[in-house]
């Protein structure tokens, strides 16, 4: 392996609880984490070391298992085991709860916003996906509930330029929505890994997706055109045979295509693609891999949007890694 891994700086981010997941700010210039403290913390770089620059917290009263930033950088969402989830504004330096939207039966285990910024998803044990509508006035309006799961929906991820949304859920499936007449439906179920699927991601273009399971493998799913206009999605790869227990997170760099997982194992590990000339299939190697990069499981990975390489993971044991990967 050419290519290296090399640790920038690690520090406890979650006191005496687990830290569950990390997201950059859309500039890149800040992280945000959650953890079963019921708090989401905001990190700033300052000199060579990462410092806490606000707690956010009295929003929820469980775990707070994700949080996500609008596609502006102004707001912040978290979702909590509380099966709320809070939505956050940026005022000056730090942030303000701004509503709580409610509904879902227990556990919210997801957020994420379209690219439009004007949609949320929310996912929840409940096994539903809601899509929430935001107005000019910061109103959050609950516009479709969609049942497509039979068990606990894991995460949900919107697709990078379109108003497409996919769920990874317990029932091992991944299903795919579109928005017709005024309502999402499920457009297409992906059926391939034999346990949970942890989470997904897309590609830059959004033609591929990424999707990581307890079935230690990883799947690549392309788009395929449809004569019905029906969305089809097939796998064209599935890395297997790299990582030791679960697979919790990927992560596709939409900057230099390199692929991050976050493993029950403890590693973190770095794919990139060959291209083969001539054939369809694409083949993924592995390149940089930590295999103890925490002393505990591995939740999230996430690179960093405007800095290549740069990689924050996080772990079971409250800390958070930030790594920069170099691409010889």
């Amino acid at each position: 392996m050419k290519e290296a891994l090399t640790l920038v700086h690690r520090f406890g981010a979650h006191p005496d609880s687990r830290c569950w997941f990390v997201a950059w700010s859309p500039n890149g210039t800040l992280l945000a984490s959650c953890g079963g403290d019921k708090a989401v913390r905001i990190w700033g770089r300052e000199g060579d070391s990462w410092v806490c620059k606000s707690v956010l917290q009295d929003g929820h009263q469980r775990t707070v298992r994700k949080v996500a930033w609008s596609p502006c950088g102004n707001y912040l969402a978290s979702a909590s085991f509380d099966a709320t989830t809070c939505i956050w504004k940026k005022k000056n330096d730090d942030f303000e709860s701004l509503t709580v939207l409610e509904g879902h039966e227990n556990e919210v285990k997801c957020v994420a916003w379209a690219p439009s910024g004007n949609l949320l998803a929310t996912c929840s044990r409940d096994k539903s996906v809601w899509v929430w509508e935001v107005d000019e006035e910061d109103e959050y309006e609950c516009v479709t509930v969609v049942n497509s799961h039979t068990q606990d929906v894991k995460h949900v991820a919107w697709h990078p330029n379109q108003e497409l949304l996919a769920s990874a859920s317990y029932d091992n499936n991944i299903c795919i929505y579109k928005e017709e007449d005024d309502d999402w439906e499920c457009r297409a179920t992906l059926q391939g890994h034999t346990s949970t699927v942890w989470s997904l991601c897309f590609d830059a273009t959004g033609q591929r997706m990424a999707s990581c399971s307890d079935d230690r493998t990883v799947k690549i799913w392309k788009e395929f055109p449809s004569e019905s206009g029906d969305l089809s999605w097939k796998c064209v790869c599935t890395l297997s045979g790299y990582h030791g227990r679960t697979v919790y997170d990927v992560a596709w760099c939409r900057l230099t295509g390199a692929l991050a997982t976050a493993c029950g194992d403890d590693g973190v590990r770095i794919f990139k693609e060959d291209v083969p000339a001539g054939s369809d299939e694409p083949v993924f190697s592995l390149v940089a891999q930590e295999t103890k990069a925490h002393s505990q499981d591995v939740n999230c990975v996430s690179w960093n949007p405007k800095e290549a390489g740069l990689l924050a993971s996080c772990s079971d044991n409250g800390e958070i890694a930030i790594w920069r990967f170099k691409d010889d």
